[in-house]
């Protein structure tokens, strides 16, 4: 008898906490290569503490959520955004009967293929691309951790299970989809997946808003046609006197316990109504099952729509968008013109794609202030290479 649970007992727990259309580790479809089992940690846990681990996540904290990093230091980064979706995406699990360690693995990995500057590097990649498959960081995510991520002698990327790999694959937002041709694509993404989309969006509707407020791109007076904005203003009793620090995150933590607790009972009421008490009969359906009730979608959307205008939209995100296209452009125009001008280490590994995917790779791998320095070094005569 062991003094501490062991892989197996943490397999029996999970059976008795997790739903039944929840996914359990111990039935897991298996990794690609073969590799021995942990004797303390579940696959999902492993999928998670291998995630953690890697390059591309540590070069989270240095990429763009919304604002490049030299524009403050309190504004959420890549990693900090990761961070609060795990968060979000386990508190949802343990309310949803869902499998919390799957959920946290895929929403740990769910940004890793971000380039530089946000959706405006993507925009710029995917340009680049348009002759060559284009690019999407939820797919470059996915390529990430099956194949580029270099941490294992007798494999490529993290060797992670069937059901985080479906997951990240099948990440779906009105930004993400793709290809999912390799994982039953007739059928839904898990319960855990599911819920990782809406623990993204829940994410970065709140903390946007709480970074523009705090940007000053927007003032409170400007959203107050908003619906949404009204009923936090009512439940946290503001007068509209004064709108300090205190009032903001108040306002910011009701939105997101808004948010939750409509999932929550949105997500379990469809699951009674329709039945489900399978993986297989939830993955089957023809909606997903997470998600918004009819009251909330309509200020939910009227919300983002506000954001997209006054916030993504605003002429000081604009300018850096246009400055980051032009650096990623030129930067992928001059290296696909002479590869040599790229580091021999990095050239050593490219026999295995085309020049313009491995070039894309390689710069979607930079943090923003790698690639503005790579910038540089390449079109500032008076630095040094």
């Amino acid at each position: 008898m062991t003094l501490y649970r062991s892989r197996q007992d943490l397999e029996e727990f999970e059976r008795t906490i997790v739903a039944p259309y929840g996914l359990k580790s111990a039935d897991s479809k298996g990794r690609l290569y073969p590799t021995t089992k942990s004797a303390t940690r579940t696959a999902f846990q492993r999928d998670r503490d291998r995630i953690i681990h890697t390059t591309a996540f540590r070069r989270l904290e240095y990429k763009t959520q919304v604002f490049v990093f030299y524009e403050g230091d309190h504004y959420r980064t890549r990693l900090t955004h990761t961070l609060e979706v795990a968060q979000l995406g386990r508190s949802l699990a343990r309310g949803l009967g869902a499998n919390e360690d799957l959920t946290e693995a895929i929403c740990l990995a769910h940004d890793l293929g971000h380039p530089p500057f946000g959706h405006a590097g993507e925009a710029a990649l995917d340009g680049l691309l348009k002759d060559h498959g284009g690019f999407n960081h939820n797919t470059q995510s996915y390529r990430i951790v099956t194949r580029l991520e270099d941490r294992y002698r007798d494999h490529p990327g993290l060797n992670l299970t069937y059901e985080t790999r479906e997951g990240m694959i099948k990440h779906e937002t009105e930004y993400d989809r793709s290809d999912a041709a390799d994982y039953e694509p007739e059928k839904r993404a898990s319960l855990e997946a599911q819920i990782a989309n809406l623990a993204d969006e829940i994410a970065y509707n709140a903390h946007d808003l709480e970074d523009g407020l705090r940007a000053d791109l927007f003032e409170p007076p400007d959203l107050a046609s908003l619906a949404i904005w009204q009923k936090l203003r009512e439940q946290i009793g503001w007068n509209s006197q004064s709108f300090d620090a205190f009032t903001q995150r108040e306002i910011i933590r009701e939105l997101i316990g808004v948010m939750v607790k409509d999932v929550l009972a949105t997500a379990a009421t469809n699951l009674a109504k329709r039945g489900i008490d399978s993986v297989e009969m939830l993955q089957l359906q023809d909606t997903n099952l997470v998600g918004y009730s009819d009251e909330l979608a309509g200020p939910i959307r009227a919300l983002k729509d506000f954001l997209y205008e006054r916030m993504y939209r605003h002429h000081r995100l604009m300018r850096m968008q246009t400055k980051a296209e032009r650096v990623i452009g030129q930067m992928f125009e001059a290296y696909v013109s002479e590869p040599g001008m790229l580091p021999e280490k990095v050239r050593d590994q490219a026999s295995s794609t085309t020049p313009e995917r491995f070039i894309a790779d390689y710069i979607a791998g930079m943090t923003d202030r790698y690639a503005l320095e790579e910038w540089e070094k390449l079109f500032d005569p008076y630095r040094r290479a």
